[in-house]
């Protein structure tokens, strides 16, 4: 879709007159599967750029004001739900504006205190109730589903010669070894580095929650081979709290997704693309370690 700010313009003036005189910009990083642009200087309009995305816009619009109260850092809040319109086919959201930069290495100020918080956000999330949340198979399901992309990025990763293949397969085949034996909870479905907010050095706020469902939380264990190290990663173990089967799914979602990026099998975003490198040095660097 070609998604520019006279289409969000025409939008906003025909569905919310309201704020058709409000300045509207794209902001620095829009996303992949959405593209988000400031209205004037409260407020944020958000696009799906497919309609496999389209379907979270209402799920947000429901879950996340029933989310919220229960949360120890900022998400996102719905103000509006805009309807398909001026050649745009699918529905849209408003938001508040969040305040912070893009999570990253540099602009973390002490990576064991953003561990320890961004544990204890997932950690309230998954203690919420989870009765009639929405149950997905991309996330909160078996891994097994991805086992054909695995195969096949890791054959590509082994021709370039650039993965340790051996211990790979280790790491994929102890993750779906692992049962998923723990009661369904609420997991954001990517807790990735471009959706995490930060001022002054702090998590401030967690975005995007189109992957928002019930069921295994291990795909949201992939941030720590994405964004932290060894010392931070083992704060975020031990504040979660989780079971050695969650934790090892997690490194085999990790696995998965860092092999499809820097295999070339997806296209994603820049900032996706940028961690995935490191989290496969990341997973390849404990796995050997844990070994000796």
């Amino acid at each position: 879709m070609n998604i520019d700010i006279a289409l969000v313009q025409r939008l906003v003036a025909t569905q919310f007159p309201q704020w058709a005189e409000l300045p509207i910009r794209p902001v620095k990083l829009s996303g992949w599967d959405n593209r988000t642009f400031h209205l004037g200087r409260e407020m944020s309009v958000r696009l799906p750029s497919a309609e496999i995305y389209a379907r979270a816009v209402q799920k947000e619009q429901e879950w996340l004001p029933k989310l919220a109260p229960h949360l120890p850092f900022s998400i996102p809040e719905p103000v509006a739900m805009g309807n398909p319109g001026e050649g745009y086919p699918w529905h849209w959201s408003i938001y508040r504006w969040l305040p912070g930069e893009t999570a990253a290495r540099e602009n973390v100020a002490d990576r064991n205190s953003f561990a320890a918080d961004l544990a204890g956000f997932l950690k309230a999330l998954q203690s919420v109730d989870p009765t009639d949340g929405p149950r997905r198979k991309l996330r909160g399901g078996s891994l097994e589903l991805y086992g054909p992309q695995v195969e096949e990025a890791l054959a590509t990763l082994t021709a370039a010669k650039t993965i340790n293949t051996g211990a790979a397969i280790d790491i994929w085949q102890t993750a779906i070894e692992a049962p998923f034996e723990d009661d369904p909870v609420w997991y954001h479905g990517d807790v990735a580095a471009g959706n995490l907010l930060v001022k002054d050095g702090k998590l401030s706020a967690v975005i995007d929650f189109g992957g928002l469902g019930v069921g295994d939380p291990a795909c949201d264990m992939t941030i720590a081979w994405t964004l932290l190290d060894a010392p931070s990663r083992r704060v975020f173990r031990k504040a979660i709290d989780i079971s050695d089967s969650i934790w090892n799914r997690g490194r085999g979602w990790a696995l998965w997704k860092g092999m499809i990026v820097v295999s070339g099998l997806i296209d994603t975003n820049a900032i996706e693309a940028a961690s995935s490198q490191y989290a496969i040095d990341q997973l390849i660097a404990d796995h050997e370690s844990r070994k000796r």
